[in-house]
């Protein structure tokens, strides 16, 4: 396959132009009052997500799970999750999708099952199972004392060794995240058939318009299973990601996913593809010509700022960081047939305006309009996250570690306590990276109203909602034109008004060495848009740039300053058509 093909990535196409929303179910809305989110709640939302300027709806695992990594861990890839429902409500929220002209796409997750899938009893029971081979199963090794040892030093994902031992039968057996979630043998055939019947086709026919597809570079692992170069000598267990993202038959595995279902479907697919920092790595994966994905996730973006070797480990970002990351993912489908995505949260991320805007109250909403600019004027497919329409933030940090819930933050949580014999000084530490960067923020409930648990159930919510939902909910911003939901709506609707020069104009950095403000032309034949943004609660100076040359017609702001001023307010943000 060339790495850069002839054909255009300015075909049109409805996955490109589509506003995705995506809803995680466990927090989204309770409709009967046992504390957990389900899928007649979002049913019951569904006006308000078409009112939102949504095309299409992406839906996080719903599966039949035991819950111990939110239903990533899935028992039964046909059938739900108890409390948030039944297959015939999914069929429900699938036609009521459909209804309403918008698309719905579910998670994929088959890099692992969960360990009380019939396919891991089985495996687990006996060497001579006949399907032992699904899943990675291997002997022991023994140190020079003799004490037992797992096959190879991989570190999980989530810490500690990737690898868990059974008592049954006596051997190790692979898991890239939870021991909860043992990793599927991708090199069986029987294995990817399975998968492609059980997983795939089975919702396809019911409806479903496409898949996000988790962790999507895992599947193919690098074997034999060798050790990985130690690069953290305070632990046995080591960062091996080299060896199993982007393995060896990873695009083949892809190809054949494709061959045999997804191209007998006019659907979408957007893979999770962490660890692939190359631009022309990621091109063999979304070039249309190799018929794999149709686009990724890249997270250089919203990873800005964790550690190198520990996630909690933080750092402090800044926006010339923000601005090398995103001109290279903006850029890199230029004079290809690839494409990209455009995101700043989801079930994985902390809150976006905590993270690159402000939640200090002076500056909450106007940094929240600003990030919705930013995004809105990008080139790719846009995915927003629940909650993030009206300006959601991260919990507070009077929050204790209890009110935590996410297997990650609990991990690193527990591994510093233990580590540190409970010292409070390193203990405050990572209570202060969980609350500026965990899993959990994106998991607290959606805030509906101002009423008690924010009109998320009527129940105990299975998590805190955020204190924020008195002055933060969706009923106080629906009617109001200033509130931070009115914004989104405005600024997606202009989105789609000028989707040729947004959704698939060129991205030209202008200011790569300023600091403080972020300035990109959009250029799409004789169409072209400035967009102006400072990243700051001060005001900063607007310098024109002169490849900006032409009449100036401001078209979109977060404030009520003249389009004539050179000073930019805190975290304004300016959108001006060039004639």
């Amino acid at each position: 396959m060339p790495l850069i093909p002839n054909t255009s990535n300015t075909d049109k196409r409805w996955w490109k132009e589509g506003v995705v929303y995506q809803i995680y179910p466990s927090s989204f809305k309770d409709s009967n009052g046992d504390g957990m989110g389900d899928i007649p709640g979002i049913i019951s939302k569904l006006d308000y997500i078409k009112d939102l300027g949504v095309d299409i709806v992406w839906l996080s695992p719903f599966y039949a799970s035991p819950q111990v990594d939110m239903g990533y861990d899935i028992s039964d890839y046909q059938d739900v999750y108890g409390p948030y429902g039944t297959v015939d409500d999914v069929k429900e929220l699938i036609q009521g999708c459909h209804k309403r002209n918008i698309r719905i796409i579910f998670d994929l997750v088959v890099n692992h099952t969960s360990d009380q899938h019939a396919w891991f009893k089985e495996s687990r029971s006996s060497k001579v199972n006949p399907k032992r081979d699904w899943y990675y199963w291997r002997p022991a090794k023994y140190d020079e004392q003799g004490n037992r040892m797992p096959p190879c030093n991989w570190r999980s994902c989530f810490g500690g060794s990737a690898w868990t031992w059974d008592e049954t039968t006596q051997e190790y057996y692979l898991n890239l995240f939870t021991p909860e979630q043992p990793d599927l043998n991708w090199e069986n055939e029987d294995v990817r058939k399975a998968i492609y019947d059980n997983a795939m086709r089975f919702w396809l026919d019911l409806g479903v318009d496409g898949f996000r597809i988790d962790v999507v570079n895992m599947y193919s692992k690098h074997l034999p299973f060798a050790d990985a170069p130690i690069t953290d000598s305070s632990s046995a267990w080591q960062l091996a990601v080299e060896l199993f993202c982007n393995g060896p038959r990873m695009y083949e595995f892809l190809e054949e996913m494709n061959s045999s279902v997804l191209s007998h479907y006019d659907v979408m697919t957007v893979g999770e593809l962490p660890c692939t920092p190359e631009p022309e790595a990621v091109l063999r994966y979304v070039s249309s010509s190799a018929k794999k994905l149709n686009m990724v996730f890249q997270m250089d973006l919203v990873t800005l700022g964790f550690g190198k070797n520990e996630k909690f480990e933080t750092t402090e970002w800044n926006l010339l960081q923000f601005k090398a990351f995103l001109d290279k993912w903006q850029c890199f489908i230029n004079g290809n047939d690839g494409w990209t995505t455009i995101f700043l949260e989801n079930h994985d991320q902390a809150r976006s305006i905590s993270r690159f805007g402000s939640d200090d109250p002076a500056f909450r909403e106007i940094s929240g309009k600003m990030l919705a600019t930013f995004l809105c004027t990008l080139t790719g497919t846009l995915f927003l996250y629940q909650g993030q329409e009206i300006g959601m933030i991260n919990a507070p940090k009077s929050w204790p570690i209890e009110e935590y819930k996410d297997v990650e933050s609990l991990n690193f949580y527990n591994h510093v306590k233990k580590s540190t014999n409970s010292d409070e000084k390193a203990l405050s530490k990572a209570h202060s990276a969980i609350q500026a960067v965990a899993r959990d923020h994106s998991r607290t409930p959606v805030q509906w109203d101002s009423s008690q648990h924010g009109g998320f159930t009527t129940g105990q919510p299975w998590m805190r909602v955020n204190d924020s939902f008195s002055y933060i909910n969706v009923r106080d911003q629906e009617h109001d034109e200033n509130s931070v939901l009115s914004f989104w709506r405005k600024a997606i609707e202009f989105r789609k008004n000028y989707k040729e020069l947004l959704v698939y104009g060129e991205f030209q950095l202008c200011d790569a060495e300023n600091t403080k403000t972020l300035t990109y032309l959009k250029v799409h034949n004789d169409q072209k848009a400035l967009v102006v943004l400072n990243f700051t609660k001060e005001e900063q100076t607007f310098m024109v740039p002169k490849e900006a040359h032409g009449q100036m017609d401001l078209v979109l702001s977060n404030s009520k300053t003249s389009s004539e001023s050179k000073q930019l307010g805190p975290f304004e943000a300016r959108v001006y058509l060039i004639n």
